[in-house]
């Protein structure tokens, strides 16, 4: 692994690291944006329903549950920039690229325990789509907003 290091970047391997850092916290600010969205205005009257039937509960069983869950999304934007920027050498620079990173790691980080959830939660399955939608639709805005920051220079 070779690092060049000037004032304004650090290049690891070929990749501008210093973009893929500042690309995945750009990224992480829509995705955190579309997290709100989906659980403070789509899903936001369909928690207390579920709370009162017992198949939520009141409270989160870890206090730290919200800061934890975007400290998660930030890492997750940073691995969608960081994807993008390794695989922009091979299927071109651009918003298709971002898209197919975006898309792929979303599917990755939200189909299956949506899946999982929709076949075995008692609650309502559009908790689990929505929740899938928050990973999947968070992932490529995230991999399309770093991607349009990121600079091999």
């Amino acid at each position: 692994m070779t690092r060049e290091k000037s004032t304004s970047e650090v290049r690891v391997g070929g990749i501008n690291s210093r973009r893929v850092w500042i690309g995945g916290l750009l990224g992480f600010v829509a995705w955190a944006a579309w997290s709100g969205v989906t659980n403070m205005v789509v899903l936001a009257g369909r928690y207390p329903a579920a709370q009162q039937a017992g198949q939520m509960l009141q409270e989160p069983r870890y206090r730290f549950f919200m800061g934890a869950w975007f400290v998660v999304l930030l890492l997750l934007s940073w691995v969608a920039a960081w994807l993008y920027a390794g695989v922009r050498a091979t299927y071109g620079p651009g918003p298709g690229t971002a898209i197919k990173v975006g898309a792929l790691l979303g599917f990755a980080a939200g189909f299956p325990m949506a899946f999982a959830l929709a076949a075995w939660a008692t609650f309502d399955r559009v908790f689990p789509l929505w929740w899938m939608l928050e990973l999947w639709v968070g992932a490529v805005l995230a991999a399309l907003i770093a991607g349009w920051y990121y600079r091999e220079r």
